[in-house]
């Protein structure tokens, strides 16, 4: 009998020690939708609810070791990017990637600004990630502040976001834009879909809760893991939201640590039931 194959999903990501947001994040996304996980760890962090408290970087070479590591042997379906802290390293995973030209359901959530509004990239990585990796991607998630500053220019109503998003496109990938920012009651995100041009409005009631920690981490890996089981991208995007906001949902419910707690990855699974 022939073995059962895995669909495969590869992050590259830092790593959260708290395990709600970064490469623990995505692995139990990944797992909860049904795929397999790997990994290529970018940075160490510092990190619980409370906040970022210090970062220690991987080397590049190190980090592409990782993905060839991976690709070499398992290979993957998909890839998911998270916040890459530089230049060089920006550089070194796309060099990477670019062995490997059949991967093509690449997802990458531009992290580049803290909870506080604080940057986290220099203009020169922000300009790298810009002009090189999106290109190399199929899809990119910013949320508002994000978007802003790919743009050069403020976005300040639901009204903005579906022309922002499609002007984000312009840069070489779809765009999820994420509406999280604004304080309208309802949240309506804007799926740009560059491969077919269209404008998808994915409306979600928003949540009263602070287990918010990870949420774009994990929207991103969702998306990723219904690319590499074969989904449409705009039916890998619609699913992708239906699993984070009944994660949010069913995170609310829940207290870990003292300050933004995690979303529940596992939501779906049977096992929730004896907790």
């Amino acid at each position: 009998m022939r073995p059962r194959e895995y669909k495969r999903v590869m992050t590259i990501a830092g790593s959260d020690p708290s395990g709600g947001a970064g490469v623990q994040a995505d692995i139990k996304t990944i797992s909860a939708c049904g795929c397999y996980a790997t990994s290529a760890i970018a940075a160490l962090v510092e990190e619980n609810t409370m906040g970022v408290y210090g970062v220690f970087p991987v080397p590049d070479a190190f980090v592409a070791a990782q993905i060839y590591a991976i690709l070499d042997d398992i290979g993957t379906d998909a890839v998911k990017i998270g916040m890459l802290h530089s230049t060089e390293l920006i550089r070194a995973v796309k060099t990477a990637l670019d062995r490997y030209p059949e991967i093509t359901d690449i997802v990458l959530d531009p992290v580049m600004v803290a909870t506080s509004g604080d940057p986290l990239l220099e203009e020169e990585a922000i300009a790298t990630l810009r002009d090189e990796l999106i290109p190399r991607s199929r899809i990119i998630t910013p949320n508002i502040p994000e978007a802003e500053i790919l743009l050069g220019r403020s976005i300040r109503s639901q009204e903005e976001l579906p022309d922002a998003a499609a002007e984000l496109s312009r840069l070489g990938a779809s765009v999820l834009l994420k509406a999280g920012h604004l304080s309208d009651e309802r949240l309506i995100d804007i799926l740009y879909n560059a491969e077919t041009n269209e404008t998808i409005y994915l409306e979600s009631k928003r949540i009263d809760t602070v287990n918010t920690h990870g949420t774009g981490c994990t929207l991103s890996s969702a998306i990723a893991s219904f690319l590499a089981k074969g989904n449409a991208l705009n039916d890998s995007v619609k699913l992708a939201k239906d699993y984070i906001s009944k994660a949010i949902e069913s995170g609310a419910q829940y207290k870990i640590g003292k300050g933004h707690g995690p979303v529940n990855h596992f939501h779906n699974k049977i096992f929730e039931k004896i907790l």
